[in-house]
């Protein structure tokens, strides 16, 4: 009898309990999501000291002002919408609450030291997330290619049929690029790292930088000229850590300083100094019909160190590919090699050459890279490479 008695009120107090429960629940969820949609909010994202250099370069681009009047806000960037992306780009973004309470970027010195870091890290993950946000607004599916720019118009078309996606080609579309020069010198260093282990019996090199010759084995004498990075030799024997190899190309008659890589085309391969313009030998002979001008196969025997000629020419168009694409995208989209010829592209480089942090030795394996893959150089080449 008692028992019956309690049922009713147990039953009740189980629906309390329950009915409680959903209140707690209910407002622990809104109020998790409040703080979750506060936390992405572009004020919140700013309010600390160390992003005034954020905020300043985004305010900067065409992101926050444009003639659409539409305004990307940080989340729009920076926090994926997908629930599991979006949980987890919210729980990983503690550490940058840590940093900012360590100061890590609290100065411009250390922000300046930290940033290509940071911009590793968030091309890394929009490289594998496929550009999620930005495709949350953008989409090729969606874009009037041809109402676009010129350079846009031949880009895009590119890009979808590589199967690109967005940050491969705008790096710096909302924030300034970092100081690329350090992964630069990394890849240089690779190169080098690459040359040391090349096999002895490799019969065909390319040169890693601008590399001294000379025209004994004597490397302690004046170097009598020098390769150009890219630039293709035969061995012809080697002598302890130096190597006698053939390097040919193409001189315009009158011209006996240089070396080009093709007939007509300012590809420099090889700088000859006097004593070397004496010792080339004339192969045969090439009159280019639109210009008339005379063009003539030459080649040159000439000592190299073994230590800076690497056997897979692949390895030197990646470091070049690599820094184009880092160096090359804070103003406009990456543009594809075939945009220009290889006479055009010299005049391109040195006009870019001045917005990037590439010194002359970099710029050279960079025009040797663009130039070689140039719109009027041959299929067959730019597949050997």
């Amino acid at each position: 009898m008692n028992q019956s008695k309690r049922s009713p009120k147990r039953r009740l107090t189980w629906l309390w309990l329950l009915l409680i429960g959903i209140v707690i629940g209910a407002a622990l969820l809104a109020g998790g999501a409040t703080v979750m949609h506060k936390t992405s909010d572009t004020a919140f994202c700013v309010s600390c000291h160390s992003m005034e250099r954020p905020l300043a370069e985004y305010q900067g681009s065409v992101h926050f002002q444009n003639t659409k009047g539409i305004r990307a806000e940080c989340a729009d960037c920076h926090v994926p919408h997908q629930p599991i992306d979006y949980l987890t780009t919210k729980v990983m973004a503690l550490k940058d609450v840590w940093g900012e309470m360590t100061g890590k970027i609290d100065t411009p010195e250390k922000y300046d030291a930290h940033k290509l870091e940071m911009a590793q890290s968030v091309w890394e993950t929009m490289k594998k997330n496929d550009s999620a946000t930005c495709r949350s607004c953008h989409s090729y599916e969606a874009m009037d290619v041809l109402a676009q720019r010129p350079e846009a118009q031949h880009e895009h078309p590119v890009a979808i049929k590589n199967g690109e996606t967005c940050i491969d080609c705008h790096k710096g579309v909302a924030h300034i690029l970092p100081d690329m020069s350090e992964l630069s010198a990394a890849g240089a260093n690779e190169l080098s790292a690459a040359a040391a282990k090349v096999p002895a019996n490799a019969s065909t090199l390319w040169s890693i930088s601008t590399q001294p010759f000379w025209l004994s084995a004597d490397s302690k004498q004046h170097n009598a000229g020098n390769l150009m990075p890219g630039t293709e030799v035969s061995v012809v024997k080697r002598e302890n850590n130096m190597i006698l190899a053939e390097v040919d190309g193409w001189q315009q008659d009158g011209v006996n300083e240089v070396f080009y890589a093709a007939a007509g085309k300012r590809i420099l391969s090889v700088l000859l100094g006097e004593e070397a313009r004496a010792q080339v030998k004339h192969v045969s002979d090439f009159t280019d019909p639109e210009t008339k001008l005379v063009w003539h196969k030459s080649a040159l025997q000439v000592w190299l160190p073994a230590g800076q000629l690497i056997d897979n020419q692949k390895k030197i168009w990646d470091y070049a590919a690599t820094m184009m694409s880092t160096n090359c995208t804070g103003c406009h989209g990456l543009t594809s090699l075939d945009r220009f010829n290889a006479n055009q592209w010299i005049g391109v480089i040195k006009g870019m050459a001045p917005r990037t942090s590439l010194d002359q030795e970099q710029l050279r394996v960079l025009t040797r890279y663009v130039q070689q893959h140039a719109s009027d150089m041959p299929a067959a080449s730019k597949e050997a490479n």
